[in-house]
C-alpha cells in the first residue's frame, strides 16, 4: 500500500519530534541534561515563553512565589529597580505592547496585579476532538496496552520471560510474534493486515486516520506528547542504543506506527471501517505549533522577577569576588589533594584547607580526564567512565576481585529455581524477613544497597598500562605516550605543576544509597553517573609511572621522585573516604605521612557532614560530630529514606580560577570548582577545554534542576513514593502511567531555580575570543542559558557578559558581611545561606 501524497516529510518529522522530546537516557546513565535543549537556540526568556506556550510548560517560579520573596527580602528592592529599568531600556517592543512606560506602573504590575494561572497550550488540540465528536478517548483505551507491551520488548531483567521474538525492530517483532495466530494484537481485520504490510508507511496510516495532509505534522506532536516520557525513551534508545546493556533494536517511527495501527483498530472495532478520518471534522487549519509566539505581560514581568531573583544573589557573589584579594599558596604544601569540581566536593575541600591550613585542594572534572570503559571482573558488559559524549577507546579492566556476597543464597540463581526457590523462600526466607523488619529500626549496609565502593574492588588490579590486547574494538590500557598526554593535560589545565607535595591524593566521588531509582544521579556527572574510583586510580597509577614522568619532564612538568599520588574516593552521602594501593605504592615514611593526613580527611569529614545533616529533619545537627557522622550513615542506608542526600539542589555557580578567588567567600555548597592558573596558559588553551566540558555538563546539571523545580508535572518527576520501576531502565507513576523524565521532588525541593553563574579568573578578551570561536560553548552564553562573569587579572575588576560583550560591573551592595565562625551560622538554620565573607 502506497500514499500519493508527497508533501508531508515523514524524515523532517521524526527529526524534529526526536529534537523536542525528552532526552532522559535509561536510569544506569542518568546524566544531567538541558531539559529544553530544543529551544536553546532561541535566547533564554523567549525560549521559556515559547517552549510554555507550544507545550504547556511552567517554566518561571509563580508570580506568588516571586512576591514572598521580594517581601521577605530574598529579592533585594534595588536589585528589582535595575532589573525593571534593563527591561526598558532592552525590550523596548515588550515595553510598547504593554503600554507602560514608567517604572513605576510596571512595578506596580508587577507586585499587586492578578493574572489567570492557566496556561494556554497549543499542544493536544487536534487529537482531542477524537474524543470531543467521535467519544473515544483515544489516551485511556491505547496506552495501557502500548505501555505494557514496549516496557516487555525493551526490559531489562525484570520479566520472568524474555520477549518472544527477536527481529530487526519492534515493529518487525510483533509482526513475527502475530504471524498465524487466531487472536492476535489486534481486534480488526483491517489493524491486522495493515501490520503484515512490508509497505506500511507512517504517510499511509496517517491517510486512513487524518486524511488531510496539512494536520500530520500536527497530530504526531499531539500523539506523542501525549506521553513524551515513553517517547523521549524510544528515540533516545534508538540514537543510542547503549543506553541499554541488553540492547535492542527500535526505531521511533515503529513506535509511532504501531501506535497509529493499534489508534484505527480501535475506531475499526467501535465503527467498523464506516468512521470518516479526523480531517473531516477540523472546519479551519490550526495554527501551525512553531509559529512565533507574542509575549504576553504576565510573562514579561515573569521574566524580570526571575532577572531580579537571580542578580539579587549573583550581586553578593561577584561583590565578594570583587573584593577578594590574593594570597599565594605555600611553596611547601604539607599535601595536595585533586578533587571533582562537584559541588559536594567543594565543601570536603573547604574542611581539609580549614583542617590543615598547610594543605592545598584542586578541582576538575572527575573522570580527571582519563577517558575509558570499565569491565568489573566477571561482568558480561562494561560501562563509561568519562562524560556522556565522549566515546573512548580504550578499555581499563579489573582482575583478582573478591566476591563480597558469595554467602547470601537471595541473591543467587538457585532462588530463581522452581523447587529451590520455594525451599529457600520457606526457610531462608523467613529470616530475611526478620531482616528486613530489623532494618526499620537500625539501618545497616546489604546486598541491596547502593554501595558506591562496591563499584570497584579495592584489593583488585586494573590494567591502565596497554598489553597489547584489543577486545570488541576497544585497546585494552595506555601507552604511556597516551598516559602522559593525559596526566600533562590535567595539571596544566588546574596550574599544578611544580611545587608538588610529598603525597598527591586524587579523590573521584560517587555515592550509596538504598531503594533509590536515581541513584545513578547522584554519582559523578564526568564518569557517565557512575562513581569515579576508577579515574582516580587510573590516574594515580598514570602519574607514579617512571616512563610517563620522564615524558612529562620533557613538557615542563617535572614530579620529583620523592612525590606519590594516592587513588581515593569519597562517598558523598556517607562521608567516608576509601584509598587505593596504599601497601603498594606507600614506603614506610610515607605510611607514617599517611596516617597524619587521614586524620585531616576525618576531621573534614565529620565538618562536612555536619554542613549537610542541617538540612536533614531526621538529624539533630547540634550532637557532636562523631555521633552526628552516624546518623548520616545509617540515614544513607534507610530502605525508607527517600533523600539519601540532596545531590546538586542548590547548585547556582561554576568558578573557574585559582583558589584565592574565593578563599575568603562562604558559597555554602552551591558552587562548581574548577582549579585554572592563568599565569600558565595567557592564550586560553586549556580554560577553552575547560568550557567545553564545563558549559554542557554544569549547565545541563543546573538546567535540569530549575526546569524540574519549577514543572515537578511535566518537566519533573513528581515524589518518588509512587514510582514503579519500569524494566530496569526507567520509572513511572504506577503500572500504566507513562515514563518520568526529569528529576524527583526529593531531589530539588530546597533548590533555588536560578541560573548558573560562570565566574572566570582572566582576561575579558581572552574569554571573548573563545566564545566568539567556539560554537559548541559560546551559545550558553550568548542566548543566557547560562550566566558569566569574568575578573579581569590585570586590573581586578569584575565584567558581565552581557548582549555579546563584557561591561564593567558595579556592585549594588558595598561590601559583604564578615561571619568569624561558620558553625552557629551552619546550625541555625536549613535555608539557604546567604554569601558572606569569612574572616
Amino acid at each position: 500500500m502506497k500514499s500519493n501524497l508527497i508533501s508531508f516529510d515523514e524524515h523532517a518529522c521524526l527529526h524534529a519530534l526526536q529534537h523536542h522530546l525528552p532526552a532522559q537516557a535509561a536510569l544506569k546513565d542518568f546524566v544531567h541534561h538541558n531539559t529544553l535543549h530544543a529551544f536553546q537556540d532561541l535566547p533564554f526568556h523567549i525560549g521559556l515563553r515559547t517552549a510554555s506556550s507550544i507545550f504547556g510548560y511552567k517554566t518561571y517560579l509563580s508570580l506568588d512565589e516571586f512576591r514572598e520573596m521580594y517581601h521577605t527580602g530574598k529579592i533585594r528592592e534595588d536589585v528589582l529597580d535595575r532589573a525593571i529599568q534593563e527591561q526598558m531600556k532592552t525590550a523596548g517592543n515588550s515595553v510598547k505592547t504593554l503600554g507602560r512606560t514608567l517604572h513605576g506602573s510596571f512595578k506596580t504590575a508587577m507586585l499587586e496585579k492578578n493574572f489567570p494561572e492557566a496556561i494556554t497550550t497549543r499542544i493536544g488540540h487536534l487529537r482531542a476532538l477524537w474524543k470531543e465528536k467521535y467519544h473515544v478517548h483515544m489516551d485511556k483505551v491505547i496506552h495501557p496496552f502500548l505501555f505494557r507491551l514496549i516496557s516487555a520488548y525493551l526490559d531489562q531483567g525484570i520479566a520472568i520471560w524474555p520477549f518472544p521474538t527477536q527481529a530487526d525492530g519492534m515493529l518487525e517483532a510483533l509482526r513475527l510474534l502475530d504471524d498465524g495466530e487466531e487472536s492476535g494484537l489486534f481486534h480488526s481485520s483491517r489493524a491486522r493486515a495493515l501490520l503484515k504490510d512490508p509497505d506500511i508507511s507512517l504517510t499511509c496510516l496517517l491517510d486512513i486516520l487524518v486524511e488531510r495532509q496539512s494536520l500530520y505534522d500536527t497530530y504526531l506532536f499531539d500523539q506523542q506528547f501525549a506521553h513524551p516520557g515513553w517517547s523521549g525513551m524510544v528515540a533516545t534508545i534508538e540514537l543510542n542504543p547503549t543506553t541499554l546493556l541488553d540492547q535492542r533494536a527500535i526505531h521511533l517511527q515503529d513506535f509511532i506506527m504501531l501506535e497509529l495501527l493499534m489508534e484505527i483498530d480501535t475506531l475499526d472495532t467501535k465503527f467498523g471501517e464506516t468512521w470518516a478520518p479526523l480531517g473531516h471534522m477540523v472546519k479551519s487549519e490550526p495554527k501551525p505549533l512553531f509559529d512565533p509566539v507574542v509575549s504576553s505581560e504576565l510573562m514579561d514581568i515573569l521574566a524580570v522577577w526571575q532577572e531580579a531573583f537571580e542578580w539579587s544573589y549573583y550581586d553578593d557573589i561577584l561583590t565578594g569576588i570583587g573584593q577578594a584579594y590574593h594570597t599565594e599558596p605555600t611553596n611547601h604544601p604539607s599535601f595536595q589533594a585533586l578533587f571533582c569540581i562537584d559541588d559536594r566536593s567543594y565543601s570536603l575541600r573547604r574542611y581539609v584547607e580549614l583542617t590543615d591550613p598547610h594543605a592545598a585542594t584542586y578541582g576538575t572534572p572527575g573522570f580527571f580526564g582519563v577517558e575509558f570503559y570499565f569491565r568489573p571482573e566477571n561482568a558480561k558488559s562494561y560501562t563509561k567512565a568519562c562524560p556522556a559524549p565522549v566515546n573512548p577507546k580504550y578499555l581499563v579492566e579489573e582482575t583478582g576481585r573478591k566476591s563480597e556476597h558469595k554467602s547470601d543464597v537471595n541473591y543467587t540463581r538457585r532462588a530463581n529455581l522452581p523447587l529451590q526457590g520455594w525451599l529457600i523462600s520457606q526457610t531462608i526466607g523467613f529470616w530475611a524477613a526478620f531482616k528486613l523488619f530489623w532494618n526499620i529500626f537500625k539501618p545497616s549496609l546489604s546486598p541491596a544497597t547502593a554501595y558506591s565502593f562496591r563499584h570497584m574492588d579495592k584489593h583488585a588490579c586494573i590494567t591502565v598500562k596497554a598489553d597489547g590486547r584489543v577486545v570488541d574494538g576497544l585497546q585494552v590500557g595506555f601507552t604511556p605516550a597516551e598516559m602522559a598526554t593525559r596526566v600533562g593535560n590535567t595539571l596544566k589545565s588546574i596550574g599544578l605543576t611544580a611545587d608538588f607535595a610529598p603525597l598527591v591524593y586524587v579523590v573521584g566521588h560517587g555515592a550509596s544509597s538504598v531503594n533509590n531509582t536515581h541513584y545513578a544521579g547522584y554519582d559523578c556527572g564526568a564518569c557517565c553517573g557512575r562513581p569515579g574510583a576508577v579515574n582516580a586510580r587510573a590516574f594515580s597509577e598514570m602519574a607514579n609511572d617512571p616512563e610517563v614522568r620522564a615524558l612529562l619532564a620533557d613538557q615542563g612538568i617535572d614530579i620529583p621522585k620523592v612525590t606519590v599520588f594516592l587513588g581515593a574516593m569519597h562517598d558523598t552521602t556517607r562521608d567516608e573516604i576509601e584509598y587505593y594501593d596504599e601497601e603498594k605504592v606507600l614506603g614506610k615514611d610515607y605510611l607514617a605521612l599517611h596516617d597524619e593526613n587521614q586524620d585531616v580527611f576525618k576531621k573534614a569529614l565529620l565538618l562536612n557532614a555536619r554542613e549537610r545533616s542541617r538540612r536533614f529533619d531526621s538529624i539533630n545537627t547540634s550532637q557532636p560530630l562523631k555521633k552526628l557522622h552516624k546518623a548520616v550513615e545509617k540515614r544513607s542506608v534507610s530502605l525508607f529514606e527517600p533523600r539519601p542526600e540532596l545531590n546538586h539542589a542548590t547548585n547556582s555557580l561554576c568558578i573557574i580560577g585559582r583558589a584565592s578567588l574565593t578563599r575568603n567567600i562562604f558559597l555554602d555548597r552551591r558552587a562548581f570548582m574548577n582549579s585554572y592558573d592563568y599565569r600558565q596558559d595567557p592564550d586560553g588553551k586549556f580554560l577553552e577545554g575547560i568550557l567545553l566540558a564545563a558549559a554542557p555538563v554544569c549547565g545541563g546539571i543546573n538546567l535540569e534542576y530549575y526546569f524540574s523545580r519549577v514543572d515537578q508535572e511535566k518537566l519533573g518527576a513528581g515524589t518518588k513514593l509512587p514510582h514503579n520501576v519500569v524494566g530496569l531502565f526507567a520509572v513511572s507513576n504506577g503500572v500504566d502511567g507513562d515514563l518520568r523524565p526529569g528529576l524527583p521532588s526529593q531531589m530539588i525541593e530546597v533548590h533555588d531555580p536560578v541560573r548558573m553563574l560562570f565566574v572566570i579568573e582572566h582576561h575579558p578578551t581572552a574569554v571573548l575570543e573563545i566564545l566568539n570561536r567556539n560554537k559548541a560553548v559560546g551559545p550558553w552564553f550568548e542566548k543566557g542559558w547560562v550566566q558569566l562573569a569574568v575578573k579581569d587579572v590585570f586590573s581586578g575588576k569584575v565584567y558581565r557578559y552581557y548582549k555579546g560583550g563584557f561591561a564593567l560591573y558595579h556592585p549594588l551592595r558595598g561590601k559583604l558581611e564578615v561571619c568569624a565562625s561558620l558553625a552557629p551560622v551552619i546550625e541555625s538554620q536549613s535555608e539557604n545561606l546567604p554569601v558572606f565573607a569569612t574572616a
